[in-house]
């Protein structure tokens, strides 16, 4: 039997708040409509193939942990356990004009900005760069910064890069 790793992705974001699941109730919206009433069979397509948002975190982690490590080998098995790899260049920039100290993924969640380097080596733009330094944008979400919650609080102060 093959020992497969998990993908670096969840299909749906199964730690939010008010997470329901898929439910359903689709039918029970529109079976008393009038475009049901009128349905002819070949109008109404099924629903039940609805393309949900992805949650890369697990990616996010992944290549993380690899800073310091051969990109090569990194990229490999980051596409190997991916379903599309456009994901991989939201965190690592694809050239110098794309380097950021930072990068904002998702509503609240701030990682370190990455770059492959001369030797092949995936790097951190700002090594430099600690949770400390960096601020909420807002009061109603929990800030976090490489995984870890932001340690300052949300007082008007603005993010580099960022308005308030």
């Amino acid at each position: 039997m093959q020992n497969t790793k998990e993908p670096l992705y969840r299909k749906e974001n199964k730690r939010a708040l008010h997470y329901h699941g898929d439910k359903g109730g689709d039918f029970r919206h529109t079976r008393n409509s009038k475009d049901f009433k009128e349905f002819d069979g070949d109008r109404m397509g099924m629903k039940g193939n609805k393309q949900r948002g992805r949650d890369y975190t697990p990616l996010f982690r992944f290549l993380f942990s690899r800073v310091g490590k051969d990109w090569t080998a990194t990229h490999s098995e980051a596409v190997s356990r991916l379903d599309d790899q456009e994901p991989i260049w939201w965190m690592v920039a694809a050239n110098e004009a794309e380097k950021k100290d930072y990068v904002r993924l998702g509503e609240s969640s701030l990682w370190s900005g990455l770059y492959v380097d001369e030797n092949n080596v995936l790097q951190k733009v700002n090594p430099d760069l600690k949770n400390e330094d960096l601020y909420p944008s807002c009061s109603c979400h929990t800030h976090s910064f490489n995984g870890e919650p932001l340690v300052n609080k949300f007082g008007g102060i603005e993010m580099p890069g960022t308005k308030l």
